[in-house]
């Protein structure tokens, strides 16, 4: 791959260590969230997203979007074919690890996106063990550590500028991804009980924030006593004249 090249983005769970756990642990952390969006169109960005099952989903119409065999839709993340203001939800499954402009992806994601709207966002988590992969020659160029790790930190600074509000900011999956994570182990343990951030993997859930037009009053000029100084020629020649009957 050259040096300039943009990796891939994974099509299947199967490019993944332990792709099928990674999958289920997802699927089961988002479960809590779906009761609570409501709408007609939920967008799914990205192959990986589409696979996700997503019980107790209260939308209409739901559809996937990737450049690829077996969207609904193909096309680039950056230039969706959708209008204004339409997709009531959009998950983005490990997305913006892959994408040049990983901002970009999020401004055309927030075109399509209604007021209100939800985010997901999952994403691997660079202050976590599974960054050790990236450390380490022979994993460098392996799906997932081929791509960039974004703190989360900085994702919800693109959301602020945006206007999103982040509403939750999960860790999840407490491993280095470099052998099978089925089992458990107590350093695994310790890490979720006393460094709860740093889990390999995050979800942050945003709403695309209500902005109503507010009309800018024009500030009220302060009406001032147009002040003027009074004439003293002619007071003072009266004072004189009547100062000069009273003494005759």
């Amino acid at each position: 791959m050259p040096d300039n090249a943009q990796p891939l983005s994974p099509q299947l769970w199967s490019q993944l260590p332990s792709g099928d756990q990674i999958k289920s642990l997802i699927e089961h952390t988002l479960t809590p969230w779906w009761p609570k969006v409501f709408g007609y169109h939920m967008l799914n960005l990205g192959a990986l997203s589409a696979e996700l099952d997503m019980p107790d989903l209260p939308i209409g119409r739901r559809f996937s979007l990737f450049d690829g065999k077996g969207a609904s839709i193909r096309a680039e993340f950056t230039a969706l074919p959708i209008q204004n203001s339409v997709i009531d939800a959009v998950v983005m499954n490990m997305l913006l690890e892959f994408e040049p402009d990983p901002y970009k992806l999020l401004r055309e994601t927030d075109r399509v996106l209604i007021s209100g709207g939800y985010l997901f966002i999952i994403g691997f988590n660079p202050l976590s063990p599974a960054f050790i992969g990236k450390l380490l020659p022979k994993y460098q160029q392996q799906q997932p550590w081929n791509g960039r790790f974004f703190m989360p930190s900085r994702v919800k600074d693109w959301l602020g500028l945006l206007g999103y509000q982040v509403i939750s900011d999960e860790r999840f999956l407490y491993h280095h991804l470099l052998s099978d994570i089925k089992s458990e182990s107590i350093w695994q343990d310790a890490l979720q009980a006393w460094l709860p951030s740093s889990g390999s993997l995050y979800l942050i859930v945003a709403r695309k924030l209500k902005s109503p037009l507010t009309p800018i009053h024009e500030k009220r000029k302060v009406r001032q006593t147009q002040w003027t100084t009074a004439p003293t020629a002619g007071r003072s020649e009266h004072f004189n004249q009547k100062h000069k009957t009273d003494n005759s």
